[in-house]
């Protein structure tokens, strides 16, 4: 089971970053695709899955945030991540603005990915 609770993860995890990737290009571009209810509405559901696969994760593994460093880590990322990628969203008020969080946040990403694999004794 927990096998199967870490591909859910994992996947939904690429799906989630794959799909901020293509919302942030549309929103920088001004498109109005990024406005379409879909567009809007899964964005929740697959984040919703993967934060859910990752509460179910830790309990079963035990690796809480104060038990395994990277966890924490981890955590503190997907906290920075979902503030830049509010200012992507909503709260930039130019371009530029959201060109840099939407950067920042593509970052964020990458750094929670080498964590996720690598598990360093932070």
């Amino acid at each position: 089971m927990y096998t199967f609770i870490k591909i859910v993860h994992m996947t939904f995890a690429m799906l989630s970053i794959f799909g901020f990737l293509g919302r942030g290009i549309l929103k920088i571009n001004e498109s109005p695709i990024v406005e379409k209810k879909l567009v809007r509405i899964l964005p929740h559901v697959i984040d919703t899955v993967l934060l859910v696969s990752a509460i179910i994760l830790v309990v079963m593994s035990g690796l809480y945030p104060w038990v395994a460093p990277w966890v924490g880590a981890k955590v503190l990322g997907l906290i920075v991540y979902i503030g830049l990628g509010v200012v992507v969203m909503r709260t930039a008020k130019t371009r530029q603005a959201r060109i840099i969080a939407f950067a920042l946040a593509l970052a964020t990403a990458v750094f929670i990915l080498v964590v996720a694999i690598t598990k360093p004794m932070l």
